[in-house]
């Protein structure tokens, strides 16, 4: 994901599985940021199992956006610094 995806307006689907997360319908973000960082911090993490982020035309599923979160690149204060892994420096 490029800087300036970072910054495009999201919309976040949340949900144990797929059908659920569909079927609650999208949280719109102002940036993908935004959208990465509560999917991280603030969602309950089984809901990251059915999570879709949708940038435009592309998505990103659950497992994605926690190494979206924890890429060098991730623009925002995270909560934790420790989420950074050394893998992703």
């Amino acid at each position: 994901m490029t800087h300036h995806d970072y910054q495009a307006r999201a919309e976040l689907y949340l949900g144990r599985d797929w059908q659920t997360a569909s079927a609650q319908g999208p949280r719109s973000f102002g940036t993908a940021a935004k959208a990465i960082r509560f999917a991280n911090e603030e969602a309950a993490p089984v809901s990251l199992r059915g999570a879709r982020l949708r940038i435009g035309e592309r998505t990103y599923r659950g497992k994605e956006l926690v190494s979206l979160y924890r890429s060098r690149h991730y623009p925002l204060v995270r909560k934790h610094q420790n989420a950074v892994s050394t893998a992703t420096r």
